[in-house]
């Protein structure tokens, strides 16, 4: 494999881990195995530090496919709690307001699923890397800060309720949608439609275009894996074993 030619490697995202933080590993484990200071890596879609599954990376002159591979349809299934709400949408932070759910049903909540298939607008969550005059939202919202941001047009080819748990009110939802689609502001907006609250307690993302969960390798595994591919550094020995021989 050529790395520095361009590579796409599809990794399943670790819980609490950062996009930054699988791109900044892999590029360590890259630039150390090749015996170079510079490899250009990068991810094709974001995931939230509470999500996990499919985060595809690219190497090398491959960071050019980054729009082309963002733009492929994801699927996510996420877990909703139901009758609470939280500023980020998600467990990032704790719940700030609980609502009424004697009133919500399994009915009711495949009810509330269908105004969400096809062309919808939707506003990001305050909580996102959307940019507000040059800056991310999430940092303006960390300081305090009101954020208001504009609604995005996105499509949502399929949402399923997958199980519905009526004592814990909680709900799991299958989701197939475009890129840009915030499944914390869904979960939101979900709550909203049955009258009461909601956010995501877990996510995962399954599939991006025809790349699924399943074929994705673990960070962890990444480093067996490289060795296996690579049973030699580049041009001999590593950057490390030059430096031990100067």
């Amino acid at each position: 494999m050529d790395f520095q030619e361009g590579e796409i490697l599809c990794f399943d995202k670790p819980l609490t881990w950062t996009s930054f933080d699988v791109v900044s590993k892999i590029r360590w484990q890259l630039t150390r195995r090749l015996g170079i200071k510079k490899l250009k890596v990068g991810h094709a879609g974001t995931l939230d530090p509470l999500a996990t599954g499919v985060m595809v990376v690219c190497t090398g002159r491959a960071t050019k496919r980054i729009d082309e591979l963002q733009a492929h349809v994801k699927e996510y299934v996420a877990t909703l709690q139901l009758g609470a709400t939280t500023p980020s949408f998600d467990m990032e932070m704790p719940v700030d307001k609980t609502y009424p759910t004697g009133h919500i049903t399994e009915a009711a909540v495949r009810e509330a699923l269908t105004h969400f298939l096809g062309r919808i607008e939707q506003v990001p969550p305050a909580f996102s890397a959307c940019k507000i005059d040059g800056h991310r939202a999430y940092d303006l919202a960390r300081k305090g800060r009101e954020v208001e941001l504009k609604p995005k047009v996105l499509v949502i080819d399929t949402i399923e309720l997958l199980s519905f748990d009526q004592t814990a009110m909680q709900a799991t939802i299958r989701v197939v949608c475009s890129k840009g689609t915030y499944i914390r502001a869904l979960a939101r907006d979900i709550g909203l439609a049955l009258d009461s609250g909601a956010h995501l307690i877990a996510l995962r993302r399954t599939r991006v275009g025809d790349i699924r969960a399943e074929d994705c390798m673990g960070v962890e595994d990444f480093p067996a894996w490289l060795e296996k591919v690579l049973p030699k550094p580049a041009g001999g020995a590593t950057e490390d074993e030059q430096n031990k021989n100067e």
